[in-house]
């Protein structure tokens, strides 16, 4: 059904479709309530539009445009309902696409002048096409969000886990420093009681000297008091008495017997002398050094690491964050420290372990995917020794007697890394090559039994001046 111009069916007052429309004699049309509430109030009755008098005060229906505005609004109605979409300027179903304006428009659109010379395309097929150009936008989209959705995944996993390693980390630390704390109170306690045992000793000496020093003067003073009183007698009394006077004086122990002792006092040298130096050097015992700590962040998910991070073995595949410092296809672990220059040397023990290697690992080394290079390691499998440097085939080793352990000595300026039994002193191979970057050490297992990183030499020394 095609209708004449929304404008046409509109009031001039209220903008919007007539209501009840009335007639004025100069043929303008209004609402009803729109003209009454347009007259309230003024003197004369005239059109709103041109002010043309009106000759009646109570104007007629308009029921030919009253029907066409009623049928508008129920063909909009219906479409509503239908779920089309009529034009806004001419009522009818929007069936083309304005190219130029990029907007729907209907077939009256089409003619009109403000679409003059303008493109149009079906609204079907238009929207067919640019359906399949959403559709090819929305993939690379939705791979970004599933992207992003997996980073944030990872990072949520990561959160978790960097509060698993410090809580881990944090009870390392505390059980080491208990046992330095009970270390350390310990020898303090000891020292304590050694210095409080010398000076009870001594002190029980003093003590007992003290004593007879104080018979002596007692018997001395007893002595003199008695040759006191015989000074006084007359002179046949005295010389009658001058023998027992002498012995008297005879029995006096000379004073040389009770002259001060050599060592009696504390020894506070032998106790406080040095006393940071001595107990440092006693707690060797408590304290070990490893050339090489394992790095749990490059370790393979099916890698489980002792605390001190110095055994590994292989486990269940555990879930860890997808952290770029780790290995996803070569299962290894690296050394934390990295090794540039000097000489280094360390060694493992593989005991039992059936499927192993040993080696180092260059600090390039391609984390992801299929690793072609950067690793040279000695590595035992199906019961055979083979020197392997990734990009090469692997070489075969002669290796009369069974290893227990290896040790890798790495000579960073020269470009030699070695592999010798640390029991029988037995050579096994040595890599050869102009090393550019940083390496670290590297092993991995596909065994339960552990490898494990042995203790290096410690020494507390003093230099002579």
């Amino acid at each position: 059904m095609a209708f004449q111009a929304e404008e046409d069916l509109t009031c001039p007052i209220c903008q919007e479709i007539f209501t009840e429309p009335l007639v004025l004699s100069c043929s303008h049309s209004f609402c009803r309530e729109c003209l009454f509430t347009w007259w309230t109030g003024k003197p004369v009755q005239e059109c709103p539009v041109c002010k043309r008098r009106s000759s009646r005060s109570e104007p007629p229906r308009n029921l030919a445009l009253k029907n066409l505005c009623e049928a508008l609004v129920l063909e909009r109605q219906r479409s509503a309902a239908a779920g089309e979409r009529l034009c806004a300027l001419h009522g009818e179903k929007l069936q083309l696409f304005c190219l130029e304006h990029q907007q729907p428009a209907c077939l009256v659109c089409r003619d009109s002048r403000t679409h003059l010379q303008h493109t149009f395309r079906p609204v079907h097929e238009f929207a067919q096409e640019h359906r399949t150009r959403l559709h090819g936008a929305l993939r690379p989209l939705r791979e970004k969000l599933q992207l992003l959705e997996q980073l944030k995944g990872n990072a949520s996993q990561t959160a978790e886990h960097v509060k698993v390693q410090a809580t881990r980390a944090e009870a390392a630390i505390r059980d080491q420093f208990r046992r330095f704390h009970e270390f350390l109170q310990e020898e303090e306690e000891a020292r304590i009681a050694a210095l409080r045992e010398e000076e009870e000793q001594k002190s029980l000496v003093m003590k007992e000297q003290i004593e007879a020093l104080n018979r002596e003067i007692s018997a001395l003073s007893d002595t003199i008091r008695a040759t006191e009183e015989e000074l006084r007698e007359d002179d046949l009394v005295l010389l009658q008495s001058c023998k027992a006077a002498g012995k008297r004086a005879q029995q006096r122990p000379p004073l040389a017997e009770h002259e001060p002792l050599i060592g009696a006092l504390v020894d506070v040298a032998k106790h406080v002398g040095n006393l940071t130096f001595r107990v440092w050097n006693k707690m060797k015992t408590l304290v070990s050094y490893f050339p090489v700590v394992l790095d749990p962040n490059t370790a393979n998910p099916e890698f489980v690491l002792s605390e001190d991070l110095t055994v590994m073995r292989h486990g269940e595949r555990q879930k860890l964050p997808e952290n770029p410092e780790r290995i996803d296809y070569h299962r290894s672990v690296r050394g934390w420290e990295a090794l540039a220059a000097g000489t280094h040397s360390w060694d493992v023990e593989v005991g039992h372990n059936a499927a192993w290697f040993v080696g180092v690992a260059a600090e390039s080394v391609q984390k992801k995917g299929r690793v072609k290079s950067g690793f040279w390691q000695v590595e035992f499998f199906n019961g055979k020794y083979c020197a392997r440097w990734l990009g090469d085939a692997p070489a075969a080793l002669r290796v009369k007697k069974r290893l227990q352990r290896i040790r890798v000595h790495m000579d960073w300026s020269r470009g030699r890394l070695s592999f010798s039994d640390p029991d029988s002193g037995t050579h096994v191979h040595t890599f050869t090559h102009a090393f550019t970057e940083k390496l670290f050490p590297c092993l991995g297992t596909l065994d339960e039994q552990p490898l494990r990183i042995l203790q290096g030499k410690i020494s507390v020394t003093r230099e002579s001046s």
